[in-house]
């Protein structure tokens, strides 16, 4: 069985983050963590110290900010779709892990935007606007798996981004989480 690097000061850590996401958002235990050690890539495999889950923005910026303050690796991760191994834990450290903010907080049919958080599945954009004569364009084979966060980090296309282009032609702005937890807006 594979071991995840242990970091320095642990117990701080795993409590601090344990306190922001509660118990059950929090992954130390071997078995669950090797669900994470790769992504849809599976020839190379590194298990993360910690897989944390955050449930929302807030929450996602607390634990950006424990890890900086305790020198932590910190690893983004969405659905684990890729074939790149972006999301493998090299050095151990931690996985966040942002499944768990799937909301689409927000449609502006009359501008054709759509609001959404990082945990988002790709296809359920189009599926909720598409009563609404409205579609989102890049559509990767695993649009029915894949999130909108690790869209952006690979900039994903599919078919239909011959036609209309790539994710960052449809993206018009975003929320960044700084190493020090502020919260930032780029774009429109």
């Amino acid at each position: 069985m594979r071991h995840a690097t242990q970091l320095h000061g642990s117990y701080h850590w795993e409590k601090a983050l344990r306190d922001v996401v509660g118990p059950e958002a929090l992954l130390t235990d071997p078995e669950k963590l090797m669900v994470y050690e790769c992504d849809a890539y599976t020839l190379e495999k590194k298990l993360p110290q910690a897989v944390v889950l955050p449930g929302s923005a807030d929450e996602a910026a607390q634990v950006i900010k424990i890890c900086h303050e305790h020198q932590l690796p910190l690893i983004p991760r969405g659905a684990g779709t890729s074939l790149s191994g972006a999301v493998l834990a090299v050095d151990g450290g931690i996985t966040i892990c942002l499944s768990r903010m799937q909301k689409i907080l927000e449609v502006d049919q009359e501008n054709g935007r759509a609001l959404v958080e990082a945990g988002c599945v790709n296809a359920w954009i189009s599926r909720e606007v598409e009563s609404l004569g409205l579609f989102y364009a890049p559509d990767p084979s695993s649009q029915f798996a894949c999130t909108i966060g690790g869209n952006v980090a690979t900039n994903s296309g599919g078919p239909h981004t011959l036609k209309y282009g790539v994710t960052t032609n449809h993206v018009l702005g975003f929320e960044m989480i700084l190493s020090d937890g502020e919260k930032i807006w780029l774009g429109a």
